[in-house]
């Protein structure tokens, strides 16, 4: 088993007061569940560029990549995944769900509410209470 772990990016998209979320298609790998938008970084791709490629090919917009303002290690079953949270400064077009079971826009106080990913927990948990401003 290779113990590197696997770089996955996640953007944090606001709406007004509201961040969107995304639902896994059922039937895939982990399906149902939660999580920001992103996915895992190609070889030679910088963590921004990879972020803003996954956000044209699943929400079909044009993002720019703030800064990382979260970073979670963890270990899932056969794979180990860091995940490198991004604020997404600014976007253009409208998000349309290319990729998922459903997209939902949501406040900060709600994310406890939905079933994330294991990875996601420890920011939707810090969010929510207010110790990370997302």
């Amino acid at each position: 088993m290779d113990d590197r772990p696997t770089i996955v990016t996640a953007g944090i998209i606001r709406n007004g007061d509201q961040l969107l979320i995304c639902q896994r298609k059922a039937g895939s790998r982990f399906g149902l569940k939660w999580e920001f938008p992103g996915g895992k970084i190609e070889p030679g791709e910088s963590p921004e560029r990879c972020l803003r490629r996954e956000l044209k090919e699943e929400l079909a917009i044009e993002a720019v990549i703030g800064p990382e303002i979260h970073r979670a290690d963890f270990q899932y079953p056969g794979f180990f995944v860091r995940l490198l949270f991004f604020r997404v400064e600014e976007y253009q077009g409208t998000p349309e769900n290319l990729a998922f079971e459903q997209i939902a826009w949501v406040t900060t106080t709600d994310l406890p509410s939905y079933d994330f990913l294991e990875a996601d927990l420890g920011l939707v948990r810090k969010a929510a209470a207010g110790e990370v401003g997302l």
